[in-house]
């Protein structure tokens, strides 16, 4: 089975690390250091570079299931759970601090669901709690969705923040096209909630769609932000 031994040392990805540093390191060189070997026809190196080539970059890759990583030819089962870790672990680690943090509006509700819904190949649906003071009692996810649609029901959205007894709620969920402006689905959706809102006396602060940013577009779309909340 193929390794690194086809490089020279100081091109090495674990010797540039060493060296210089992670920061210097490409993304496939950082991705060839988790899978550690090759296959057959392949150095490892090859092998991290057409998978990032393959799925479009390394935030994609890392959107990947448990299962879909198996399937990659020169991964397999062991380095599937490897990598899934470390991805998961990056992150929690670009994650603020939990629990109670304050959300008072919607580039703060962004920049904490970001790092969790912004490399999934599918849509999820997550809603956020609030006390009365905006701070987050706690985050679910309620629904799952396919590239282009996720499919919420007001009742599941707002039944665990009766149970939690929430002052408020925020939904949040990304748009894996990376583009964050908000769909007829969308809008009638938040419009759903808000009469639901109204009715059961737990407004919704926020809609918030996470996408990606591109040249001066945000990455991400507020329904409060905008005067639709």
């Amino acid at each position: 089975m193929a390794s690194f031994n086809k490089s020279p040392k100081a091109d090495l990805p674990r010797e540039r690390l060493a060296l210089y540093g992670a920061e210097v390191l490409r993304d496939a060189e950082l991705l060839a250091i988790f899978l550690r070997t090759g296959r057959v026809g392949r150095n490892v190196l090859e092998v991290a570079q057409d998978l990032i080539a393959e799925w479009g970059s390394l935030r994609r890759l890392a959107g990947c299931s448990i299962q879909e990583l198996a399937q990659i030819s020169g991964i397999g089962p062991a380095k599937a759970a490897e990598l899934k870790a470390a991805f998961e672990m990056g992150k929690r680690m670009a994650c603020p601090e939990q629990e109670r943090f304050y959300l008072p509006d919607g580039k703060a509700i962004y920049e904490v669901m970001a790092p969790r819904l912004q490399s999934l190949p599918y849509e999820a649906l997550c809603v956020l709690l609030l006390d009365a003071s905006g701070r987050l009692l706690e985050q679910r996810e309620i629904s799952r969705g396919t590239l282009t649609q996720n499919l919420a029901h007001p009742r599941e959205i707002f039944q665990c923040a009766i149970l939690k007894r929430a002052y408020a709620l925020a939904v949040v969920h990304n748009h894996p096209s990376g583009d964050p402006l908000p769909s007829d689905a969308d809008r009638s959706l938040t419009k759903r909630l808000m009469d639901a809102g109204e009715l059961l006396k737990i407004p919704l602060f926020d809609h918030v769609i996470v996408g990606v940013k591109t040249g001066k577009r945000k990455p991400y779309f507020s329904f409060r932000e905008a005067g639709l909340i």
